[in-house]
């Protein structure tokens, strides 16, 4: 059972990947520390601490945020997701499955920060989100092309030590692409359901017709 709140303290329910955590917290407590010492969520890493070098990066409602700028009295009621709740089972999401075979990584400890800042980079290209390297920022322009260049801007809040830069930018590529081809076959999948009703709704037309 949690200690009661003291007048520094607070009880608080934290959502995350998919599940509710009770906790009483010191009110200065980050979201970082929150997940990793009273959670044993360690797979969000704590390098500088001051939300300079992205290792501690979480999707909070889907936007991604430095946890260790982050109080955890704050993320009550947002969806959070960390790296452990990724994977759907033993399958891993596109952006890990494209870190992995592509190497892009070395000693890992960014990687996870890496990786949500991934998927949050991909999503916010696909609505059409500008960055500092995008050319044409008219929302009537659509998505830039998501260049080696814009990559590296989006992602620049993630430092890595080892260097393995190339690599991440082919990785983050290669996910992109089959995001793409992903959201592309939805749309088609979608399209068709919709013939099927259209079909559907004429043909109990014509037999109401034909009845009456």
């Amino acid at each position: 059972m949690a200690p009661a709140p003291s007048s520094t303290s607070s009880a608080v329910t934290l959502n995350i990947n998919g599940e509710k955590h009770q906790l009483t917290v010191d009110h200065r407590t980050t979201l970082l520390d929150a997940l990793r010492e009273r959670l044993d969520l360690t797979g969000t890493k704590k390098g500088c601490d001051q939300g300079q070098c992205g290792a501690c990066t979480v999707l909070v409602d889907g936007r991604r945020a430095v946890s260790c700028l982050n109080l955890a009295v704050a993320a009550e009621g947002r969806e959070i997701t960390t790296i452990e709740g990724m994977a759907e089972g033993d399958r891993l999401h596109p952006v890990q499955q494209a870190f992995l075979d592509l190497d892009g990584y070395q000693c890992g400890y960014c990687t996870p920060g890496q990786i949500c800042s991934a998927i949050a980079v991909i999503e916010e290209h696909a609505a059409g989100w500008p960055s500092a390297a995008t050319e044409d920022v008219r929302p009537e322009a659509g998505p830039p092309p998501l260049t080696p260049d814009e990559i590296r801007e989006r992602m620049s809040g993630n430092l890595c030590r080892c260097g393995a830069y190339v690599s991440i930018v082919q990785a983050v590529t290669r996910a992109a692409e089959a995001h793409r081809a992903a959201a592309h076959d939805g749309d088609r999948a979608d399209r068709a359901d919709r013939a099927d009703r259209d079909d559907r709704d004429d043909r109990d037309e014509n037999t109401e017709e034909t009845a009456a």
